[in-house]
This record gives C-alpha cells, sequence and structure tokens, in this order.
C-alpha cells in the first residue's frame, strides 16, 4: 500500500512485534497528549514510545492523509488530527474504556484475577488504581510483543507491581493455556475477568471456537469475557480502509458475525451476553463528553464493530 502509513513504517518494524498493536500505542499516546477532555487516559502509553518513534508514526500516517481523505486540505498539524481521531483512535479507545470500567464493576463484586490476551501495549498494571490492587493481573502475548513491551517499559522507568505477571505465549498455538497454567499465583477456581481486545477480528472461526474452549477451560463459573468483533453487515468505507490496513500489516482480517452467531458460539462454551454494545451505543456511551467539546471533530465508533460482555455460566 505505497500510499499509506503502512508502507512506510517498515522502515520502524522490530522484532517481529505486532505493528497493529504498535500503532494502537500511538493512538492512545496521542489522544492522551491532545486532548484535555479523553475518551480514555492512557496517561503512560507516550512514554513507551521513543520521541523519534513518535515523529517517525506521526510523520507517516501525515504522508499517508491522501489514503485517507483524498480531497484533504489543511497543515500537517490538522492532517494528523484528521487521521488519528477519524481512522486510528475510535477502536483503540472506546474498546478500553470499556473494559476498563467493566473491570472496575467485576473487581468489586468479586473478580481476583485480570488476564489479557493479546495484551500488547496495555498499560494498566502500571497505573492501576487503588481498586485493581486485590487482582492479580495476567497478561498474555506473543513472545516477540511481550518481549519488545518488556524492553519498553525498562527504558521508561516504568517498574510493574508485584501483582503483574508476564506469560509469553502464542495464542494461535495449541496448548498456549499451558503457560499460564503454570504461571504462579494462577488458579482455573479463581472468579476472573478476561479482555480479548482487537483480536476477534484476526480469527478465523475454528480458531475462535478453540479458543473459547480453552477459555471455558480456564475461569469457572462467574468469571467474564470482554471483546469486541466485526458485525456482518455492508462494511463503511473506515472499516474497509481499516481492513487494506491490517492486511498490509500482514494481518489480515478474518470474518465477521451476526449477533445471533455469537450468541450461538458464545453458549456453545457457557458464556452468555450480559451486555451488547452497538456502534450507536458505544458513540453515545464513550465518546458523547468528547464530542460536546470538539463539535468540529467528533469520534464515533466505526460502524462495523459491537462490543460484548460475556459471563461464564
Amino acid at each position: 500500500m505505497r500510499g499509506g502509513y503502512i508502507y512506510h513504517c517498515e522502515v520502524i518494524e522490530m522484532n517481529d512485534a505486532s505493528m497493529t498493536a504498535r500503532m494502537c500505542l500511538f493512538a492512545r499516546a496521542y489522544h492522551a497528549e491532545t486532548y484535555g477532555i479523553k475518551v480514555f487516559d492512557d496517561s503512560l502509553a507516550r512514554r513507551l514510545l521513543t520521541d523519534e518513534e513518535y515523529r517517525q508514526m506521526a510523520r507517516y500516517l501525515v504522508q499517508g492523509i491522501s489514503f485517507f481523505a483524498p480531497d484533504f486540505q489543511g497543515t500537517a498539524e490538522e492532517a494528523l488530527a484528521h487521521v488519528v481521531d477519524s481512522q486510528l483512535s475510535p477502536s483503540p479507545l472506546g474498546r478500553a474504556a470499556f473494559a476498563e470500567t467493566s473491570l472496575e464493576r467485576a473487581a468489586v463484586i468479586g473478580a481476583r484475577q485480570y488476564v489479557l490476551l493479546g495484551a500488547g501495549y496495555d498499560t494498566f498494571a502500571c497505573r492501576q488504581p487503588a481498586w485493581a490492587k486485590a487482582l492479580r493481573i495476567f497478561e498474555v502475548d506473543h513472545p516477540a510483543t511481550a518481549a519488545d513491551k518488556q524492553r519498553r517499559l525498562e527504558q521508561a522507568g516504568l517498574v510493574p507491581p508485584d501483582n503483574v505477571c508476564y506469560v509469553p505465549a502464542d495464542l494461535a498455538q495449541p496448548h498456549w493455556q499451558d503457560a499460564l497454567l503454570c504461571c504462579p499465583g494462577f488458579s482455573s477456581e479463581t472468579i476472573s475477568f478476561c479482555i480479548l481486545l482487537g483480536l476477534v477480528y484476526y480469527l478465523p472461526r475454528q480458531a475462535f471456537d478453540t479458543l473459547l474452549a480453552a477459555l471455558e477451560s480456564l475461569f469457572p463459573e462467574g468469571s467474564s469475557l470482554v471483546f469486541d468483533y466485526p458485525v456482518r453487515q455492508t462494511a463503511g468505507s473506515r472499516d474497509r480502509k481499516q481492513a487494506q490496513l491490517a492486511a498490509a500489516a500482514g494481518e489480515p482480517m478474518q470474518d465477521s458475525w451476526s449477533y445471533t452467531e455469537m450468541e450461538s458460539i458464545l453458549a456453545k462454551h457457557g458464556f452468555l451476553i450480559y451486555e451488547h454494545l452497538t456502534p450507536q451505543d458505544i458513540t453515545a456511551r464513550f465518546f458523547a463528553p468528547f464530542n460536546r467539546v470538539h463539535p468540529g471533530h467528533p469520534l464515533s465508533a466505526p460502524e462495523g464493530v459491537s462490543y460484548c460482555l460475556a459471563v461464564r455460566k
């Protein structure tokens, strides 16, 4: 994709760590650094990027403005804001806000383990509020991304608290859960809260079924699962561009789901849908305060995405 940022960003690919995860990190950092009223405040994201990386990513996004908005006219700063706010930020900001508000409720009513599957560069462990201190936190991710994150945490001088365990594991491989089961402090008998953010898009149906089977064995009744997923519909322009970018980064998106299909496969593995948000719900709940302050360039949830909170029964 020579007109877009993915082509240019190849020069900063490193250690086979996920490019999409790093772009989500940039989006959270940019949002936290730029705006007073925030959809989601990742106050540590910027510290995981060097100044040169941040400038490079910003520059490549600006260079890709013709892909995102062929008729755009404005300054480089305005181009960056347009690309980040219209294309890059809504997904990672909205789903993070949904996950962490849901986590807080779950912790209040008894969840004692927080499992992040495909944790990427999530910073919750290092900025956890007082209500999270009773949790054991387990970050599971591909070894290359996990190693890159550890390096960045060290360079930023961020020391994770003692209640955090990092679990290098490839979710695409059989028996990945063995690494989690071997992690000190993890118990399959403890009520848990698990997130799977930004991953269902890349899982073939059989792979998602297999993953849910693993989660069924890992978590007891009363545990929760939060994830976002692509809804079956006619894809909008923004959705098509996101799919093109993911494919260009070597992480092609897979099939989409209807609500009925998602409900059925969850029930097969003992999970019942407790909360389900449409794009309209997401925009109203998480983006409305920001949009009232910034009516000239409001944020909105991607058209073909829903959020789901399911509970193990």
